[in-house]
């Protein structure tokens, strides 16, 4: 899994950074067009860890309690993870990344509550990070099995990410199969990356962000993932002309290459993992994907705010934990956020890419990470599985969603999934596998739906309705579904980049469609919605 990533940035959904080592799985394997996720990475992971939806799994905002068992902000006792599920079936299970369903702690580093950490909820071996984001050099909450941990020297993320998926596949014990989710933090800010593969990108970025969305346009179009003739989402008002004299471009260009060198390296970590599958004759029977957590992130730091306080004061080499944004550098280095005098990369350095850039990694959609426009929660998926995919280099259009892999794993592992587990009753799945799909036959047609932080949307079909949470006006809980002039509506098939509202030539559809979304909200306790400030 990629973080924080755009539908277009790989290259084989159009993007112009260099990910052969993705593009090999996906010419070998499935790309799926219209894959969805649930538009912000905690309650993504929740639902791809567990076949529910977010608010099903306790995890339908972010890692908070507001008092509702769907807002509770812990992975609940009522879903089962994947990794408890094929354990079950015998399989051992690894994990190696960003964990972020379970709260984090900055006060309680010695006596940090850990009933959800990965060894605590199906996986044999973990190393990753608990919470959700900090520097790729030093990252906060750091740890192994069940300990927090230092990183080591000359330490990366990224790459610490991949090294540790690949010991686990060197060091499994051949008689069993086995599961590894490899959740990486690329390219989620702070833009930071190695010297050697930002320099690849150097100049890329010159032409600016119009220019990459037509040429990405272009690319989508040629591979047949958007049909000719879609045109592109508007630009967002908010960002000006790369030609104008108030743009700092070559700031904006350096952030552009250092993330684009972040999913690089990230690819590069894939390509050592998939050697080792094939150094240990593994390759063709075992079944990857990947896909990413939301849509591109127009975030800009300007939220953050730093004081000096214990997170900044080592407690011991094995324990020292930094805010997600210090105000130091482990090795005393002032941190810059968002300097527009100071280059992305480094460590002292803690940027993001902002709207101008999140607008064309989204190429051709409108909207960003958080909402449910396509630009939210379209990611790319590819399946990659020789031994069970009839149809390599293929691409499949049916819409479906991060509760489909927990199906789909089950059935290709024959696993039972329980309705009861560690004494408590489990939600049934929510998903249906897409084994079928690797022979090239259809889905089974289904509703598929989404809230965050207000945001709605629902899609049966060709159609997709959606209504925008209006955080101007702080009107988040738009509970009342049957005012239809909150709605818009589209058909995807002719329509991808959401640009021809059809609500008000079919307020029949409109109003099918949010009864559906409004029992589907009710059941999954999104509604009665708590208030969030």
């Amino acid at each position: 899994m990629g973080d924080d990533m755009g539908y277009s940035d790989i290259g084989c959904f159009g993007g112009e950074v260099l990910t052969p080592n993705l593009d090999g799985l996906a010419s070998n394997g499935i790309r799926y067009a219209h894959f969805y996720n649930s538009a912000r990475c905690c309650p993504t992971r929740a639902s791809l860890l567990t076949g529910l939806y977010p608010q099903q799994a306790g995890v339908g905002h972010m890692m908070n309690d507001r008092g509702t068992p769907a807002f509770h902000g812990d992975l609940s006792r009522q879903a089962v993870t994947i990794a408890e599920v094929l354990k079950g079936a015998g399989y051992a299970t690894y994990m190696s990344g960003k964990w972020h369903v379970t709260p984090y702690l900055e006060d309680r580093v010695r006596d940090h509550p850990r009933h959800n950490w990965p060894t605590n909820r199906g996986f044999d071996r973990f190393f990753g990070t608990i919470k959700g984001a900090g520097s790729l050099y030093d990252p906060s909450s750091l740890a192994y099995q069940d300990s927090f941990i230092a990183p080591t020297q000359d330490f990366y993320y990224t790459d610490a990410i991949s090294d540790f998926a690949v010991r686990c596949i060197e060091e499994h014990d051949d008689s069993k199969p086995f599961f590894l989710y490899v959740s990486h933090v690329a390219a989620h800010w702070p833009l930071q990356a190695p010297p050697e593969d930002i320099a690849k990108y150097s100049g890329k970025y010159a032409g600016g962000w119009d220019d990459l969305r037509q040429s990405r346009l272009e690319k989508l179009s040629e591979l047949g993932i958007i049909p000719g003739g879609t045109p592109l989402a508007p630009r967002d008002q908010r960002i000006p002309n790369w030609e104008d004299d108030s743009v700092n471009r070559k700031w904006h260009a350096r952030n552009m290459e250092v993330y684009a060198a972040m999913i690089d390296r990230m690819d590069q970590g894939i390509g050592a993992l998939t050697n080792t599958l094939d150094n240990h004759g593994l390759s063709d029977n075992t079944l990857i994907f990947f896909l990413q957590d939301n849509g591109a992130c127009a975030e800009e730091l300007d939220w953050i705010s730093r004081s000096a306080g214990p997170a900044d004061v080592p407690l011991g080499e094995e324990e020292w934990q930094t805010r997600m944004v210090p105000l130091f550098t482990r090795t005393g280095e002032p941190i810059h956020v968002m300097d527009t005098t100071v280059a992305a990369g480094p460590a002292n350095t803690y940027h993001a890419y902002g709207k101008y850039w999140a607008h064309a990694s989204n190429t051709p959609f409108g909207m960003y990470k958080h909402w449910v426009h396509e630009g939210g929660i379209a990611t790319p998926l590819i399946a990659h599985w020789p031994a069970g995919i009839d149809l390599p280099g293929s691409l499949c259009k049916a819409p479906s969603h991060l509760i489909d892999i927990m199906a789909t794993c089950v059935d290709v592992s024959n696993a039972d999934y329980p309705e009861h587990h560690a004494g408590s009753s489990i939600h049934p799945m929510e998903g249906v596998s897409l084994r079928s799909t690797f022979g090239g036959a259809a889905l089974p047609e289904r509703t598929i739906f989404w809230e965050h932080e207000g945001n709605r949307a629902v899609r049966s079909g060709d159609w997709k309705l959606v209504s925008p949470a209006d955080f101007n006006s702080f009107i988040w809980d738009r509970t009342d579904t049957l005012d239809l002039s909150l709605w818009e509506l589209y058909n995807l098939t002719a329509d991808r980049s959401e640009q021809h509202n059809m609500a008000a030539k079919d307020p029949t559809r409109v109003y099918e469609m949010a009864q559906a979304w409004q029992k589907w909200a009710n059941r999954t306790g999104i509604v009665p919605r708590p208030y969030f400030d």
